[in-house]
């Protein structure tokens, strides 16, 4: 077993027990997000729209050896009226019927039924359920591309998530060195097997001999590997005395190497002769998940934010910070670099979706035949409402 992998199992594993329960107490302290008003319109005297949120439905959640994803996203689910069915990875088979168990002891407890919150064991329950679109409302895959991939060619019900975590840190050419170490390394090195761990670094061509050295010798003093191209390369001819794991741990990139997902103590890197340089090379290859720039000019920082397309674009921030606790969701269901309904880290406003009630309160109801040229014209007033009046 990978050390990667073992770390994902251990429950025991540093704070991770206690973190997942603070997520139940921080999810449960938080507004329902259902119910809430988005838009409320007077269409006529006595006839007002609505717009609501409400839950999805029935969510099928399948996910790698992360044993407290199966708490997280009961906690979401619950709290967002959302049923949920969940697959773990095979790996932490036992531990996830008995986090089920206890999930549903606590349901029975309540008027929730006590299987709102389910558990699968086997793939073969997972593609009897992917052809069930009558039924399951939405699919989360949360885990490898070709999990991701595999899930989205298998059926036709919508499917919210990412396939690859391919984060980039760009230094930008006016990036202060001691910002530039930091904000490099801690992306790297924090937990380099999470989907926001930075996997590349791109390092604008003027700080090649004076900033990136000392980024380049920091990453190699945590033990990073680095893989980088012919310019970024020759640039560490300058330090000295080269560190004693220099020529186990550098070596030439090949072009792959920064459409990798790592998930390891390797980065990526590349050198760029400007901003727009950077930022098509990160809309070329990332995964549109979290990217970051490391500079003091606000111009490039404001320009890097709006034109690199990714769910997160951070300025002189660890791309570690994209995560649902740490943005106040409380926890997460997962990551989404799509497009359409929710991106980034999904919390309970990404597990609700909206419906349109109208109320008539005329003596006679309303129908449209009554509106147009010559008859009466919609009003489109709006009402101020958070909630609906009925």
């Amino acid at each position: 077993m990978s050390d990667s992998l073992l770390k994902r199992l251990d429950l025991g594993r540093g704070d991770k027990w206690d973190s997942m329960l603070q997520g139940i107490s921080d999810v449960a302290a938080l507004p329902d997000p259902t119910g809430i008003v988005t838009y409320a319109m007077e269409l006529d005297s006595d006839l007002d729209l609505y717009r609501v949120s409400c839950p999805i439905g029935v969510l099928l959640v399948i996910f790698e050896a992360r044993p407290e994803v199966v708490v997280n996203i009961a906690a979401l689910a619950i709290k967002s009226g959302n049923a949920a069915i969940l697959k773990g990875g095979k790996e932490s088979n036992r531990t996830t019927l008995l986090l089920s168990d206890a999930i549903s002891a606590g349901l029975a407890q309540t008027a929730v039924p006590e299987k709102y919150i389910q558990t699968i064991q086997t793939r073969t329950e997972v593609a009897s359920l992917l052809e069930l679109d009558d039924y399951i409302d939405l699919v989360i895959p949360r885990g490898s591309n070709s999990l991701v991939k595999s899930i989205q060619n298998s059926t036709r019900i919508p499917v919210m998530g990412h396939a690859d975590g391919l984060c980039s840190v760009y230094l930008d050419e006016s990036a202060d060195k001691a910002k530039a170490i930091r904000v490099a390394v801690d992306s790297k090195i924090d937990y380099p097997s999470a989907c926001n761990a930075a996997e590349t670094l791109v390092v604008h061509e003027s700080l090649l001999q004076a900033v990136w050295p000392a980024v380049a010798k920091a990453l190699l003093e945590a033990n990073v590997r680095l893989l980088c191209d012919s310019a970024s390369l020759s640039a560490l001819d300058s330090l000295s005395p080269l560190p004693s794991n220099f020529k186990t741990h550098v070596r030439h990139s090949k072009p792959e190497d920064y459409t990798t997902e790592h998930l390891s103590l390797v980065i990526s890197v590349v050198s760029v002769p400007s901003l727009q340089s950077a930022i098509e090379f990160i809309n070329a290859h990332s995964s549109h998940h979290t990217d970051s720039i490391v500079t003091e000019n606000d111009q490039a920082a404001s320009t890097f934010c709006r034109a690199v397309d990714s769910a997160g674009t951070f300025i002189n921030a660890s791309t570690r910070f994209a995560d649902g606790f740490r943005y106040g969701f409380g926890t997460e269901v997962g990551i989404s670099t799509g497009r359409i309904h929710a991106r980034g880290p999904v919390g309970l406003e990404g597990l609700v979706i909206y419906k349109y009630m109208m109320k008539s309160k005329g003596p006679q109801g309303h129908i449209v035949g009554e509106f147009g040229a010559g008859k009466k014209q919609f009003k489109h007033q709006r009402i101020q409402a958070t909630t609906v009046p009925f």
